[in-house]
């Protein structure tokens, strides 16, 4: 079973609609059996539309593209494939900006 954390970007398989496609997690890990072994992410795009939700994160193992804050997603850990690296504490903090913002928090 995979164990992501927090900052890493995973290659995820969202369904048919949305495709395999590399995702930040978001979300802290389960803290104990109880917990179900889910995850939140933040997709990934590099079909950007100019919306204010969407921030460019360059790192060298994913394509030109954006995290794109509403269009966040909570799947079971066995829809992970595979990590394709972290964002630095800078990058995920102008992620999770975001987040707040399009959340209202």
């Amino acid at each position: 079973m995979p164990d992501p954390r927090r900052s890493e970007v995973w290659l995820v398989d969202l369904g048919l609609a949305a495709k395999i496609r590399p995702c930040l997690v978001a979300g802290v890990p389960a803290a104990g059996p109880n917990d179900r072994a889910l995850v939140t992410l933040v997709a990934y795009t590099t079909s950007p539309r100019g919306s204010d939700f969407e921030v460019a994160v360059p790192v060298r193992f994913l394509k030109p593209g954006v995290f794109d804050a509403q269009n966040l997603v909570t799947v079971p850990h066995a829809k992970l494939v595979r990590p394709l690296g972290s964002l630095t504490a800078e990058q995920l903090a102008d992620v999770e900006t975001l987040i707040r913002r399009w959340l209202g928090l």
